[in-house]
């Protein structure tokens, strides 16, 4: 996955995940990528300062690529009275938006279910392909991840746009 600083045509900036540079431009080209401001679709990536690493970290011998991790919670069935966060509804737009990131995780990730744990650690210790999963993983799974230095993130799940 690669972290990008964007910029809407209205200046607003907000930032956002892919799975690589082509995914990016692909998904913009095609209107899927929105400012978490005004939904505008016009975006391009903006000035970033690029990642450093440390003396401390530069005398270690190098490590693998890290594979593209997309951990999700299990698939919540919708509430009658639709999506919430913690102070109201959700905003439409905000449902709109994680339904195309759920489309793009299941579309570019292999679901690897409740065995999301002991699959990361596969990857990250090169005993299984390196490649972009997403499944379910407990917080103590999630926490000894982490703490093995296997970099995961949750996702909001919410009901598929076209279900």
């Amino acid at each position: 996955m690669i972290h990008y600083q964007l910029r809407c045509a209205a200046g607003h900036e907000f930032d956002g995940w892919f799975q690589d540079s082509a995914g990016f431009d692909r998904l913009a080209g095609a209107g899927l990528v929105e400012c978490t401001h005004c939904g505008g679709t016009q975006v391009e990536r903006a000035l970033m300062a690029p990642a450093v690493v440390s003396s401390r970290r530069k005398a270690a011998a190098p490590e693998p690529p890290k594979p593209a991790e997309a951990p999700a919670p299990a698939p919540v069935p919708e509430p009658a009275s639709g999506q919430r966060l913690a102070a109201g509804p959700m905003p439409a737009q905000l449902v709109a938006m994680l339904q195309k990131l759920r489309a793009e995780v299941e579309k570019s990730c292999d679901y690897v279910g409740s065995d999301f744990a002991e699959e990361a650690r596969k990857i990250h210790n090169g005993e299984a392909e390196a490649r972009g999963i997403y499944g379910e993983a407990t917080e103590a799974e999630t926490e000894a991840l982490a703490e093995d230095g296997i970099e995961v993130a949750r996702l909001p799940w919410v009901p598929r746009a076209d279900g």
